[in-house]
């Protein structure tokens, strides 16, 4: 699933003038890689707090996909602060690929919930973030104190 966030990214990102402009020549990857992983971070603790995928993909589209979407503004919050401190991206820079995250994750979930479409789905998004808890893939989170295999 990572590598369908970093085309989503590659592909939102690239479409922005503004966006590609924020990004430094020759950090392209860097830049697209790092924010993949504070999204699939982002979206893997938020898989435990919003009660699962169900409620995950539910929060995305009922919560719509606007900065103001708790899942959305503890993503874009992450982003924002981790490109600042790992590429040392300017606030102008950080604001306009943040701005770009609610268009990303309307994609990806608009892909989750495409039946036609086994890009991405709730079944591949579930196993790949539950590994990333059990695996301890969230930092501080660990595997949430050996929870993270109840959601296997």
């Amino acid at each position: 699933m990572f590598d369908q966030i970093v085309g989503l990214v590659k592909q939102q990102l690239g479409n922005n003038p503004q966006v590609a402009a924020a990004i430094p020549p020759g950090k392209e990857d860097a830049v697209h890689n790092e924010v993949a992983h504070q999204v699939t971070t982002g979206l893997a603790s938020q898989l435990v707090t919003q009660g699962g995928i169900g409620g995950l993909l539910s929060m995305l589209q009922g919560g719509g996909t606007t900065a103001g979407n708790p899942v959305i503004a503890s993503i874009t919050h992450n982003v924002v602060s981790s490109l600042g401190s790992k590429f040392g991206l300017p606030p102008a820079a950080t604001t306009a690929i943040a701005a770009a995250l609610p268009g990303l994750l309307q994609k990806f979930t608009h892909k989750a919930n495409d039946p036609n479409d086994h890009s991405i789905t709730p079944s591949s998004i579930t196993e790949s973030l539950t590994g990333m808890l059990g695996k301890g893939g969230l930092g501080g989170l660990g595997n949430l104190g050996g929870l993270g295999g109840l959601f296997k």
